[in-house]
C-alpha cells in the first residue's frame, strides 16, 4: 500500500519528469522506503543525508537535481522543525561574526591540500572558470585570471589586496605576468602554508587574518569567491573595509556566486556538511550595501560556466580517487559527489549565477571600458 509520503513524493518527482525506479539516467532508484517520509519532512537536508546514507541513487544526479530545480520541486516540500529553528537562529544571531570567521577555514578549506590538488586545475583555482575559447579546465581558469587582470587594468608596481586568496592562484598569476605586488588574506592555515610554497620568490604576501582587520591602502582590490562566507549581516562591514582600503582612483573587482532571489537563510544541507555559515548574496543585497560607497562600473554574469567547471572538478575527483583513498571514506565520497553535482545542477538551472562586479570610489573619468 502506498502511503501519503510516497504518493506525494512520486507526484512531485513526476511533475519534474523524474520517475521512481525508472530507466532514464536521471531517474531515482530507492533502496529504503524511509526515503519518502524523510524527503517530505526534511526537504533538501533529508534528500542529501539520505543519499549519503545510501538510501537512494541515480546515474545522473546532476540531471535529476536540475529537473527538480527547474520544476520548482523544492518549493513544494515543507520545512521541518529543525530547519525552521535554524532559520530563526540565523535571524537572531550573526553566524559570520568575527569570532566565528575561522570556522569555514577549519571545516572546509583545511580538509587537506591533497583533495583540492587532485580536484582543481593546476593553478588551484577554487572558483568558476571562464570557458570562452577554452578547451580544458586549465585553459578556462587561466582565462578567468587574465580576465580579472584586464578588468582591473593592472600596471607594474601596483599594490593589490586579494581578499580570500585561497592558495594564491591570482597572486601568482598577477605578480608573474603584470609585475604587481599582492597581499593575500585567508582564514585557512592549509591554504596559507601551501600558497607560500607555490608563490615562493614572488611579490605575494600571505596573511592569516579576517577581512575586518585589514586597514592598509591598495591600488586595486580583488575578491574571488569569498563574499559567500560573509553573510548578509556583514555586507556593510565588508564594503566599508574595501572602501577604506582602496585608493581614491582604484578599482575593486568582486567575483561572487549570486542568487536570483534575496534570502536571509542558510541552506541546511550545505551549512551542515560543506560550507558552514555560507550564504549566497542577491544583487539587491549587494547593491544596498555598496550603493553609498562605490560606483558600479560593470556587472558581468557568466553563471552557466560554473556548471562546466563543477563537472570538470567532479571528473577530476572521481578519476583521481585512487590517490585519495587513505582520506576519503565511502560516506565522504558520497557527500562530496553530491555537493559537486547538485551545485552543477543549480547553475545549469540558472537558479544560481556568477557575477564579476567592477566598483570604483568616485566613478572612472570618461567611463569604464568593459572587458569580456
Amino acid at each position: 500500500m502506498i502511503n501519503h509520503y510516497e504518493k506525494l513524493t512520486k507526484e512531485i518527482f513526476s511533475t519534474a519528469g523524474v520517475e521512481i525506479n525508472g530507466t532514464n539516467p536521471w531517474d531515482i532508484r530507492i533502496y529504503n522506503k524511509g526515503f519518502y517520509s524523510r524527503v517530505i519532512t526534511d526537504g533538501g537536508l533529508g534528500l542529501g543525508e539520505s543519499f549519503m546514507e545510501g538510501w537512494w541513487d541515480s546515474e545522473r544526479i546532476d540531471e535529476l537535481i536540475h529537473k527538480l530545480l527547474v520544476s520548482r520541486a523544492d518549493e513544494k516540500i515543507r520545512l521541518n522543525l529543525s530547519t525552521i529553528i535554524m532559520l530563526i537562529f540565523d535571524r537572531l544571531f550573526n553566524f559570520q561574526s568575527k569570532r566565528r570567521a575561522f570556522i569555514i577555514g577549519k571545516r572546509h578549506y583545511d580538509l587537506g591540500n591533497d583533495l583540492f590538488q587532485n580536484m582543481l586545475d593546476r593553478r588551484m583555482n577554487y572558483s568558476c572558470a571562464y570557458w570562452k575559447d577554452a578547451q580544458s579546465l586549465d585553459e578556462a581558469q587561466e582565462n578567468k585570471l587574465e580576465l580579472i587582470c584586464r578588468k582591473l587594468q593592472l600596471r607594474p608596481g601596483m599594490q593589490i589586496l586579494d581578499i580570500g586568496c585561497g592558495w594564491g592562484p591570482f597572486g601568482k598569476f598577477a605578480a608573474t605576468n603584470y609585475g604587481v605586488k599582492v597581499v593575500g588574506i585567508s582564514v585557512s592555515r592549509e591554504q596559507i602554508e601551501l600558497g607560500r610554497k607555490l608563490c615562493k620568490g614572488l611579490a605575494v604576501d600571505f596573511r592569516l587574518m579576517d577581512y575586518r582587520d585589514m586597514n592598509e591602502k591598495f591600488d586595486r582590490i580583488v575578491s574571488v569567491g569569498m563574499i559567500e562566507h560573509v553573510g548578509y549581516k556583514n555586507y556593510d562591514k565588508f564594503f566599508t573595509m574595501a572602501n577604506r582600503c582602496l585608493q581614491d582612483d582604484g578599482l575593486f573587482l568582486l567575483h561572487t556566486i549570486g542568487h536570483m532571489e534575496s534570502s536571509k537563510n542558510l541552506d541546511s544541507w550545505t551549512h551542515k556538511y560543506i560550507f558552514p555559515n555560507g550564504m549566497v548574496p542577491s544583487a539587491t543585497q549587494l547593491n544596498r550595501s555598496f550603493e553609498k560607497l562605490f560606483v558600479m562600473e560593470d556587472w558581468h554574469n557568466f553563471g552557466n560556466d560554473y556548471d562546466k567547471t563543477l563537472m570538470a572538478w567532479y571528473e577530476n575527483f572521481v578519476n583521481n580517487l585512487d590517490q585519495l583513498k587513505s582520506q576519503v571514506t565511502d560516506q565522504f565520497f558520497r557527500m562530496w559527489k553530491y555537493y559537486l553535482l547538485i551545485y552543477a545542477a543549480a547553475f545549469r538551472s540558472r537558479r544560481l549565477q556568477v557575477w564579476q562586479i567592477i566598483l570604483s570610489k568616485h566613478g572612472i573619468p570618461g567611463g569604464y571600458a568593459s572587458v569580456r
